[in-house]
């Protein structure tokens, strides 16, 4: 490039004749004309394109191919590989696999669709679910990453699941609107089938528990056409950057609070970036966001599902692949089961029967040891062989209960401490513990001397109310009470 530019500039400004610049360059009369003619070198151009004599006939089998491919499945398409397989076993392809290959991917490259940029304007939101890899309590399993973005600001929130349901779908939201300290007009949605029951050309059906969500929200949706993921590209771009960015290497945590916590302090640590093209942080534009919201309901939302389900033979009650059991009384009957993150609650009718800690994993199967009291009390013989009482973890105090009342009483020993057990029905275990090692201090091993023990370490001593500190009532007299008729009643009842 120096050398173009001294020749033109010795030509063309200081005049020198093309005789010497032949003669001091060493090139001929068409290069120099061309570098007359140019400002920079024009770089080699073809006439035509290069012939492919071999590939050529072909080319229209591959375009034909790629175009079928666009209605296959996304996993049965056409690799180069099986391109290449078919040109040679059915058109007689003679060339090498490169040039097929080279073809095919020229081909997918400007077949590609192109998308036109769309606005987002304040207050509105995007949410989809991802997924990762995380070490919880040093167990290694996937995670459900609920992502909600507000493109305008671009600020994001992530919180993460075990598993992408009803429920967590909820939660993802409640926490999302939490941190952006309100509710956005409107929320972009894939066609998930935790929102949408039915696809019904532009309609759609929805499920109980998204409306349940939207109608205590109040804010509006938009379900992107099947197949139009780039309508809601915003959160998908953050998908990715959340399970790059903050989840690599694999992290560990010792809950899924702790590693939500984690993740929403990473995204507190990001409002205070600056978005390229864009004036101000994240937290300047959030703002403005927040100026478009409809403000949080007074009531907050309680993420959960609600099923109806049937107690067994076994008391057993399946919700979400594992069973809960319920007091033995209800077995048979129908039931409602209220699937929160946290815990499962059964309730029949108005009532509250069981309540068990959620478990997220499959074939599991939650005891209550007290559900199966009232039973074993019926039959005392089936203790030692209880499935729901095998881990219970009871003092020992308990055991030398039994030895001394089955020495005592025999085989009516098992069905009063039996009994005893039953007072956990009213009592916490630390209570009934004292009243038993108590109990046993004096001798009284009955179900009835036990729960006399307990009513009496229950009973609260009257106090007396102090006046110190209240000087306004030291003023007020009260009156002793008239007990005259009191005494004629009781008088009366003592003459007769």
């Amino acid at each position: 490039m120096d050398e173009w530019t001294e020749i033109r500039r010795k030509v063309l400004v200081e005049g020198a004749s093309k005789r010497s610049i032949h003669r001091d360059y060493g090139i001929g009369h068409q290069a120099l004309a061309k570098i007359l003619a140019n400002p920079e070198p024009p770089g080699y151009q073809m006439a035509q394109a290069r012939q492919k004599p071999v590939l050529g006939p072909f080319l229209d089998v591959i375009d034909e191919i790629l175009a079928t491919d666009l209605e296959a499945p996304a996993k049965q398409r056409h690799t180069a590989k099986r391109i290449f397989d078919r040109l040679r076993a059915e058109y007689g392809y003679t060339g090498c696999y490169s040039q097929v290959q080279t073809a095919v991917a020229s081909a997918k490259r400007y077949s590609k669709e192109a998308f036109v940029p769309l606005s987002h304007p304040p207050g509105h939101a995007q949410f989809d679910f991802g997924e990762a890899v995380v070490e919880i309590a040093g167990e290694r399993q996937k995670a459900a990453l609920g992502v909600i973005t507000l493109p305008y600001s671009d600020v994001y929130f992530v919180s993460a699941y075990p598993r992408e349901c009803t429920e967590t779908f909820q939660a993802a939201h409640v926490t999302g609107f939490e941190f952006f300290c309100g509710v956005p007009l409107r929320t972009s949605y894939d066609n998930t089938t935790i929102a949408v029951s039915k696809v019904i050309g532009r309609e759609r059906e929805l499920t109980r528990g998204f409306l349940t969500l939207e109608s205590h929200y109040l804010f509006d949706h938009h379900f992107c056409r099947v197949g139009r993921g780039n309508e809601k590209g915003h959160v998908e771009n953050h998908v990715g950057y959340s399970r790059r960015n903050l989840l690599v290497p694999v992290p560990s945590f010792p809950s899924w609070a702790a590693f939500n916590e984690y993740l929403a302090a990473c995204c507190y640590a990001d409002l205070f970036r600056r978005v390229r093209g864009k004036v101000g942080t994240k937290a300047d534009r959030l703002t403005e966001d927040r100026a478009a919201m409809l403000d949080l309901p007074s009531v907050a939302f309680e993420p959960r599902r609600v099923v109806q389900g049937h107690a067994n033979s076994l008391s057993l009650v399946r919700f979400d692949r594992n069973d809960y059991s319920v007091p033995t009384a209800y077995a048979h009957h129908e039931v409602t089961v209220i699937g929160g993150i946290e815990d499962v609650a059964i309730t029949a009718g108005t009532n509250v029967i069981a309540r068990h800690v959620r478990h997220w994993g499959k074939e599991h199967t939650s005891f209550d040891p007290l559900h199966y009291l009232a039973l074993l009390e019926r039959k005392p013989g089936a203790i030692d062989f209880a499935r729901p009482l095998v881990d219970w973890g009871l003092p020992e105090c308990f055991a030398t209960l039994r030895r001394r009342l089955e020495a005592d009483l025999g085989h009516s020993g098992t069905r009063e401490f039996i009994k005893v057990l039953r007072l956990l029905e009213g009592a916490t275990l630390p209570a009934l513990t004292r009243a038993v090692d108590a109990a046993l201090g004096i001798g009284a091993m009955g179900s009835d001397a036990i729960s006399l023990i307990l009513f009496h370490h229950a009973e609260q001593p009257v106090g007396l109310f102090s006046l110190d500190g209240h000087p306004h009532l030291k003023s007020f007299v009260i009156e002793p009470p008239d007990l005259s008729a009191y005494r004629t009643l009781t008088h009366t009842g003592a003459a007769s």
